[in-house]
């Protein structure tokens, strides 16, 4: 019932205003969003240019692995991106001692995407 709704839940016509801000900039095609997601993510949207384009950070670890040519160490770089548009490039590259090397992207443009990002590294 209506009236067991709490006060601080956004109403529909709130919620729908957001959604449409969030739409022009990011994909939000079969995006079920809570009310705090539809927040952040607008907040994320309306920052973005002066907050988060062109930003950059990377992270390194080592670890110890095992093949059947024995074992190995493993360095690892992730490397997080804002582009130019609303979304987040995730680069990713590797490099074993024994000379194995590779490395791979992915661009986040989708709501679900950068909430997932956000979450984690937020």
């Amino acid at each position: 019932m209506a009236e067991d709704r709490r006060v601080e839940d956004m109403d529909r016509n709130e919620k729908k205003r957001l959604r449409e801000a969030i739409g022009e900039r990011l994909d939000v095609s079969n995006a079920r969003l809570s009310d705090d997601e539809a927040e952040l993510l607008h907040d994320f949207v309306e920052d973005y240019d002066d907050k988060y384009r062109g930003q950059s950070t990377t992270r390194t670890s080592s670890h110890v692995g095992w093949s059947s040519d024995g074992k190995y160490i493993r360095t690892e770089e992730y490397t997080d991106t804002f582009t130019d548009d609303v979304g987040i490039r995730e680069d990713y590259r590797y490099h074993d001692d024994d000379g194995q090397s590779g490395e791979s992207s992915r661009e986040l443009k989708d709501a679900r995407g950068i909430l997932n990002w956000l979450k984690d590294r937020g």
